[in-house]
């Protein structure tokens, strides 16, 4: 296994291209950025309709966390402290953890499908699970069922795209999945607006905002749905990271190297699902961020998952909050976050396409 390990590091770095930092500085990368998004989410506490400072906001999140070290007058009022705590706190850390899980089912299916085009709104997941997730609303499900219908339809909409994709050229070619996964996209947003034009005209408003993408009434409840299979998911895949970046070399090499890809290619695709699902059915959905964030943490760390993958999580994490506290400050009314990351994603998308020419990580 050892040795595996040792081969996989040194054929990948090898196969594919480096990081904008040299080797031996890379481990620090996600330290920085875990510095970084720590001062962000105190930074998110303190942006909205009720600003304060940044050292309010940290004097208000030391009390929460040690309340018997208050002072006998808190500088802070009641409206203060009732607004971080009760609607900051929960929406920083969904937004935080959708961020992290985008980033890291990115990361999974690009090294997986070797292709940094792949993601989860390009393959179909994300409009499977969304197509699921309105099923749920609709069927008036608590957020535990919509999580379930939106991982079922995430995980059929990946099926269908990979038996297309096999059905067209055996499976070996990545623009060919890329293609089928777009055509299977389409036919679930085909579904999404059917089953939006037949549903009451009472469910009308809720499907159209949460198909926008907001964490606006985020709670302690959602947060739970959310940290579950994205800490979870992020725990496997970093079990997992060496047996990634036997993947990225080809099945040939991986089944060459003790790797059974069948069974290891479901496990992270139902894994990849599964977190796509808990971001979509407690803030909607979120575009683009599963394909934009992993192709710029490999930019600066490099193929190896080992890195890769915190990298990812936590750029997903900045990237989102950065866009929640944007949606929050320069309007009264807030615009939903999942229009701003497709704004900002599809330009990334058509610099990506432009760079890669569809080739895959040799030509990147």
């Amino acid at each position: 296994m050892k040795e595996n390990e040792r081969a996989s590091q040194s054929r990948v770095t090898a196969q594919a291209p480096g990081g904008l930092f040299p080797r031996k500085y890379r481990w620090a990368v996600p330290v920085f950025l875990g510095m970084g998004v720590l001062i962000a989410m105190l930074a998110s506490l303190c942006i909205g309709a009720y600003p304060m400072s940044f050292a309010q906001g940290a004097r208000i999140l030391m009390h929460l966390a040690c309340p018997f070290f208050t002072p006998v007058n808190p500088p802070w009022n009641l409206k203060e402290l009732t607004v971080v705590t009760i609607v900051r706190i929960p929406r920083v850390l969904l937004a935080t953890l959708s961020g992290m899980g985008l980033g890291m089912a990115g990361t999974a299916l690009q090294g997986l499908f070797r292709n940094p085009l792949v993601g989860p709104d390009i393959i179909g997941v994300s409009s499977g699970a969304a197509f699921g997730g309105v099923v749920g609303l609709v069927l008036g499900c608590p957020p535990v069922g919509i999580l379930f219908f939106a991982f079922c339809g995430g995980l059929l909409a990946m099926a269908c795209t990979m038996v297309l994709a096999r059905l067209a050229n055996g499976g070996n070619n990545s623009m060919i999945l890329i293609l089928a996964g777009v055509f299977i996209g389409a036919f679930f947003v085909a579904l999404l607006g059917l089953l939006e034009f037949l549903a009451p005209e009472s469910n009308i408003f809720a499907i159209v905002a949460w198909l926008l993408g907001s964490f606006v009434g985020a709670d302690w409840n959602k947060v739970l749905i959310s940290a579950i299979p994205t800490l979870g998911v992020g725990a496997v895949l970093m079990t997992l990271r060496w047996r990634l970046n036997l993947l990225s070399l080809g099945d040939l090499d991986a089944k060459s190297l003790g790797i059974n890809v069948g069974v290891l290619r479901w496990i992270i695709i139902g894994m990849a699902s599964l977190v796509v699902a808990a971001q979509v059915a407690v803030s909607g959905l979120v575009g683009w961020v599963g394909l934009v964030v992993p192709h710029c943490a490999r930019m600066l760390v490099g193929p190896d998952h080992r890195r890769l993958l915190p990298t990812a999580a936590l750029l997903g994490a900045l990237f989102i909050l950065g866009l929640d506290d944007l949606t929050r400050s320069i309007v009264r009314a807030e615009i939903p976050v999942g229009a701003l990351t497709s704004l900002l994603g599809t330009p990334l998308v058509c610099f990506l396409l432009w760079k890669t020419q569809g080739k895959g990580w040799r030509r990147e």
